[in-house]
């Protein structure tokens, strides 16, 4: 194998694949990066026992210079490292007898020689696709994954919480997050319907990794969904996760149908009232701060045994005479705040022990619920 490619395109294309080496890796194998060269280009693969990142670089005349096809396995890091460093434009890459790979610059003043990884332990990457793909634009699920990961659980012992469950019938796409303290529901109308009827919970933290590296241009991106595997394909980039397997609770009961009181507040200025109250709060303590209504003013409170207190107030729209004292965790609220593309929101309240439903006062499909704390 022996090629010259453009140092900021290899880099970039490095610095995506890369998310699926894992240093901890059962397999050895696994902490290197895969180089398969053909006169097409140069394709780039890394995978673990979670994930599987696959790029291709299409030639051009511009971007590589292909001398000698070939296949070869470099330490993902090693790689990396030397990429980053090299100032140079173009980046020389050779092999010699299949167990030594040079990098070098064309004057030769930079040059690593590196031992590489055997191709044959490396195992068969299974990037399978299936006719019956579902079709999503990138941009709709950019905004799934800001606007529901966050609600996912950190707590392994109860598996289908880490994860995202996906719900997909004819052209409705029901999106669904929780840690059992908060809720994040999205539901999207697709381009196009699906036969199947599809039910699975991604991964949470796999489907942020896609995140990062998707091309935010505008464009579609085909879900390939199998038993145990999702497949995700946006032009030459494949992103293969794990599913996980167990049923996923039913959260449409978890949301409330009637309220006793709802209110209209402006999003930015709710956001920065329960953060400055928040202030004297800690992890420990939970974040509780309570809300309270009197009229159109809106005051949060927090008290912090050994700190003191905060009080911090704004107007609001409400559509009837109730008043409402309730507790929550700031941080749980100003996440859910977050996830909310919009100026005006409306709260919903059912009561003191109920969840607090958050929407957008424009409707766009997407649920925030966050379950109160008791004081006393």
């Amino acid at each position: 194998m022996k090629l010259k490619i453009k140092r900021d395109l290899l880099l970039d294309n490095l610095n995506k694949v890369s998310k699926a080496i894992s240093t901890k890796n059962l397999i050895p194998t696994l902490a290197g990066i895969k180089f398969d060269l053909t006169k097409e280009g140069l394709t780039l693969t890394a995978s673990n026992n979670d994930i599987t990142i696959q790029k291709t670089i299409i030639i051009n005349d511009e971007n590589m210079n292909i001398d000698e096809e070939g296949v070869i396995i470099i330490q993902g890091k090693d790689i990396l490292d030397i990429v980053r460093i090299i100032p140079e434009e173009e980046i020389n890459i050779e092999v010699i007898d299949e167990s030594k790979v040079l990098i070098y610059t064309d004057d030769e003043k930079i040059k690593y020689d590196l031992n590489v990884i055997n191709k044959n332990d490396y195992p068969n990457v299974d990037l399978e696709k299936n006719e019956n793909h579902v079709v999503i634009n990138s941009e709709d699920l950019l905004n799934i994954v800001k606007e529901t990961a966050f609600a996912t659980s950190t707590d392994e012992s109860r598996a289908v919480l880490t994860g995202i469950s996906f719900k997909i019938n004819g052209d409705i796409l029901e999106c669904s997050a929780t840690d059992s303290y908060r809720l994040a529901k999205k539901e999207l109308r697709l381009n196009k319907p699906v036969e199947e009827i599809y039910n699975i919970i991604i991964p949470g933290k796999n489907l942020v990794e896609f995140s990062r590296i998707i091309d935010e241009k505008k464009s579609d991106i085909k879900l390939h969904i199998f038993n145990n595997k999702i497949l995700f394909e946006q032009d030459n980039l494949l992103f293969q996760s794990r599913l996980i397997s167990g049923n996923y609770p039913n959260t449409s009961k978890l949301i409330p149908e009637d309220s006793i009181l709802k209110i209209t507040a402006n999003l930015s200025q709710l956001y920065n009232v329960i953060g400055q109250a928040s202030i004297l709060t800690t992890d420990k303590e939970k974040n509780i701060v309570s809300l309270s209504t009197n009229g159109d003013l809106l005051t949060v409170r927090s008290v912090a045994n050994e700190k003191g207190k905060a009080e911090m107030k704004m107007t609001v729209k409400k559509d009837n005479n109730e008043d409402i004292t309730i507790a929550f965790s700031a941080k749980y609220m100003m996440e859910a705040l977050n996830a909310l593309n919009t100026e005006e929101i409306e709260l919903s309240f059912v009561g003191e022990v109920k969840p607090i439903t958050i929407k957008n006062k424009k409707e766009d499909g997407l649920i925030q619920l966050v379950v109160p704390i008791r004081t006393y």
